[in-house]
Formats: structure tokens, sequence, C-alpha cells
């Protein structure tokens, strides 16, 4: 064995891991970028639970984004009006206005309304009721009522009614979109708080067809549309829809004359599943 060959080999070797750590610990040194002292301070202040309705990632980075301003305290959904105060104190920042969102569920249909066209023995999820022929409710687009997103929810802010339906407090809702991932029929949206117009029904079938599998099914007459403010509703594949953008000009008129009550105007708890009073 040639051990020159050996010794020199290992010595490039050697010089060159040492040229390039010199290198790498300058430009580190260069383009290191300093972190605000005030970013743990602030991320401690903030509730770690990470839910994400404030529309950052995580708690971490929205702390990042009240530091660089880029944020403000009250968009934090979990944390109270004291603990918004005292981030805003801490940052010298204004506290801000919070545009609380909250669940929504988009059926009224439980088991006093709708029509259940065969009974399901499976595993007691909605999940799982969903992949045999979409659950035992004759209408396909329904709540299926098996609590998954009850389950789901790390907030106690949804609880199932007598009538298979989950309510949801917008008190304790923090928006954490959870409910919203956990329904397989997708009925659960986040919406403002300040939204109390909602079509409660998703089912696509027209007329008598939908009232006669579901009391509360919107049978697309459109008198909800012709009684709100110009634009507000539309009638799309059989089915009120809601143009939340204009939800200043929206009003409880558009649903006086809804024959079934699938339109309704909620306000903390939702829940309208008796129909038509």
């Amino acid at each position: 064995m040639d051990w020159n060959a050996v010794v020199t080999a290992v010595s490039t070797l050697g010089g060159v891991a040492f040229v390039f750590g010199v290198l790498i610990a300058l430009a580190q040194r260069h383009f290191y970028v300093q972190e605000d002292p005030r970013l743990e301070a602030v991320t401690e202040l903030l509730p770690g639970s990470n839910c994400g309705a404030c529309g950052f990632p995580g708690c971490r980075t929205f702390a990042e984004g009240l530091v660089s301003g880029d944020t403000q305290p009250a968009g934090c959904t979990q944390l109270s009006a004291d603990a918004i105060a005292e981030v805003a104190d801490y940052l010298g920042v204004e506290a801000g206005e919070a545009n609380k969102r909250v669940a929504r569920l988009l059926c009224a249909g439980g088991h006093h309304t709708a029509l259940q066209r065969a009974e399901y023995r499976g595993l007691q999820t909605c999940a799982a009721a969903a992949t045999i022929a979409a659950g035992g409710k004759a209408c396909t687009w329904g709540c299926l009522g098996l609590a998954d997103c009850e389950v789901s929810c790390d907030y106690d802010a949804i609880t199932m009614n007598a009538f298979g339906l989950p309510v949801v407090d917008t008190v304790r809702c923090t928006a954490c979109n959870d409910c919203v991932e956990a329904c397989p029929k997708d009925l659960f949206v986040l919406m403002p708080v300040t939204q109390h117009l909602i079509v409660q029904c998703r089912s696509l079938i027209e007329g008598d067809t939908a009232e006669e599998l579901c009391k509360v099914a919107c049978t697309a007459c459109g008198k909800c549309a012709l009684d709100a403010a110009p634009g507000v509703i539309a009638m799309q594949d059989g089915l009120a829809v809601i143009d939340y953008e204009q939800n200043e000009r929206a009003g409880p008129e558009a649903t006086a004359r809804c024959p079934t009550g699938a339109i309704v105007w909620v306000d903390d708890m939702q829940f309208a599943g008796e129909g038509k009073q």
C-alpha cells in the first residue's frame, strides 16, 4: 500500500472540508437574521393549540405575524378579551376587531323531519355509514346524525340534540375546521358569525319530491330570492344560494315565505329543524 498516497488523499479531503467549513461559517455570519426577542414572549401568550382558525398554520407563525405587524391580536379566535388586550399591550399595538368565524351546519333534516329509507346497523360513524349507499337517510345529501363532528371537536362546541342533529355553540366554536373535515357530507362551513341568513339544505332535488324526502328541504320555489334584496339570493341547480359577499344587505325578510323553513335567520345557537312554524 502506498501510504504517501493515502496521507495525501486524507490531507486533501481535510483541507477541502476545512475551507468549506470556513466559507459556511462566514456565510452564516453574513446572512444571519437576528430573531426579534419579543417572538418567544408573544408565542407564550397564545393558546398553543395551533388550530389554524386565525389563517396562519400555527401559533408560532401567528406570533411572527403579530411581531411583524401583519396581523392583530384579535385575529386569534381562542384568546379572551383580556388575553387579547395583554398581547396588544405587550406589543404596543391596537388589539383590532375580531371577525369571529364559526361552523354552520347546512342541514336541518333530523329524525323527526327526514325520511329514513333503510336502517343502518354498521359501525356507528358518519364516515362508515356514508360508504354504505350514502347512509340510511332518504335524502342522500342530509346529515347522518352519528356525531363524527361532535367527536372531532376539541372545544366541546358541538352537541347532538334529540333529533340527531349537531348544534354549534358559537361562543365555544373557534372555527378550527375539524368538523368541516370530519363530515363526509360536507355539511359544515366556516363563516363569520355576523352572517345570519343561511340555507339549511344541500339537496339538489326540487319541488314536492324534495319535501317528501325531508319536510325542511329547499323546494326551489324561489320565493326567498324574490323577497330578498336584489342579488342576495339566486337559484342554482334547484337550491337557493346566498351571496355572502352581500351580507350587509341580507335580512330576515327572505325567510318569510319559505314554505318549508329551509332558509333561516340564525343567531347564537344554530338549530332550526322544526320546519315552517
